[in-house]
């Protein structure tokens, strides 16, 4: 969010929010919170599902802690909840739109694009893409196989994934290798404010949260999927089909993504494999010095 609000590249015309690492009602006072430390007045901030689309709820306390954004001090927010739910707000926000204008970034599970693409499935033909940040081709962090925000509703990444728009899945693969070392953590403690000041904070606790998972520096996801709609020259993205397990014993939440061969013809699916790093991050720090 910090990012898309301090880039000079996009405008952040509406953020939404969803069940995932946390209950939806702590997820949206975070992202109130946050919106309210990079000054976002007048973007409306909607709640959206509380729960997957079949299955129970899943959280993930010991990645993110017990709020859902531990670490840092959240100020109280004061930016006002929009009276709609996030499913309304991204359909009115998309169809009052320029097709083509809109790309839609999702940073946790599918659930609220999901539920759109069904409320009004002509949103497909309008928005110009969707950079997702999540699931992954190699390898996961929920299981041995499924990345989080694919495996909590792996029926709404399905739904979204087949809908017909374009799909780009910034998932593992991509976002292992944002890794916050000590360059970055330099780069952005020389910018002064309370943005780039709150962002050390979250990044020493999720240090210390993925130093207990072999990560020596935090991977630094939802970032990513930000910094494509911003650069998509900083990654390296293939067309490919993706599917989504919804049955294995073991593999439930897997996207499948077939890299075997040249993607066939009218593919709408691709996944992000390498990414410029120190460009990313340059984007980044860059942000938070607007927003200082």
């Amino acid at each position: 969010m910090l990012l898309a609000a301090g880039s000079g590249e996009v405008e952040l015309v509406a953020v939404t929010t969803v069940a995932g690492n946390q209950t939806l009602e702590k997820v949206t006072r975070n992202a109130l919170a946050v919106g309210t430390i990079a000054g976002l007045a007048g973007v409306p901030f909607a709640a959206g599902a509380e729960r997957p689309l079949v299955r129970e709820q899943v959280v993930a306390p010991e990645y993110h802690g017990e709020s859902g954004l531990d670490g840092p001090e959240l100020p109280e927010p004061t930016i006002a909840l929009d009276a709609r739910h996030a499913v309304d707000l991204i359909v009115e926000t998309v169809m009052a739109s320029e097709p083509g204008e809109l790309t839609l970034v999702a940073t946790g599970a599918l659930t609220n694009l999901a539920l759109a693409v069904r409320r009004e499935p002509r949103i497909t033909a309008r928005v110009r893409e969707v950079a997702w940040m999540g699931g992954a081709a190699a390898g996961g962090n929920h299981s041995p196989v499924a990345e989080y925000n694919a495996a909590i509703d792996p029926e709404a990444a399905r739904i979204v994934l087949d809908a017909g728009w374009p799909v780009v899945m910034v998932g593992l693969d991509l976002t292992h290798q944002a890794l916050a070392d000590q360059a970055v953590l330099d780069a952005i403690a020389a910018v002064p404010g309370r943005p780039a000041s709150f962002t050390l904070e979250l990044l020493d606790f999720f240090r210390g949260t993925y130093r207990e998972q072999g990560f020596a520096w935090p991977p630094v996801h939802d970032a990513c999927a930000v910094a494509y709609v911003v650069d998509p020259g900083c990654m390296t993205v293939r067309p490919a089909p993706i599917d989504v397990e919804l049955h294995g014993e073991l593999t439930t939440g897997q996207t499948v993504v077939d890299l075997r061969h040249p993607a066939p013809a009218g593919c709408t699916t691709s996944v992000a494999l390498a990414l410029d790093a120190p460009r990313m991050w340059a984007h980044v720090v860059d942000a938070l010095a607007r927003l200082a």
